[in-house]
């Protein structure tokens, strides 16, 4: 969510499969012929936090600072979130204890 003009409005991304591809290949991986993001040179299979190999229709991110992939599923969105707040909270107890 975001403000404007004193709303909050929702923002929606979406990654068509041309634009997921191009992501992919900035991070050096392609799609093999199943389906599965993998490491261009290697062929090794790309993985969730779950250790769980991805398709390119599952594909939601990757995470900031790794190469932890991220699926389009609401489990897998849940725990990203999840993730996200509790290292965001860790922070801000950090520098509170820091002042």
């Amino acid at each position: 969510m975001t403000k404007l003009g004193g709303r909050y409005m929702a923002i929606k991304v979406i990654f068509n499969k041309k634009i997921k591809k191009e992501v992919l290949e900035s991070f050096d991986k392609k799609i093999d012929d199943e389906g599965f993001i993998v490491e261009n040179i290697t062929a090794e299979s790309a993985l969730t936090n779950r250790g769980e190999k991805i398709k390119i229709e599952e594909f939601a991110g990757i995470k900031k600072g790794s190469e932890i992939f991220i699926k389009n599923d609401l489990v897998s969105l849940i725990d990203f979130v999840k993730e996200f707040y509790d290292e965001y909270k860790a922070r801000r107890e950090n520098v509170q204890l820091c002042e």
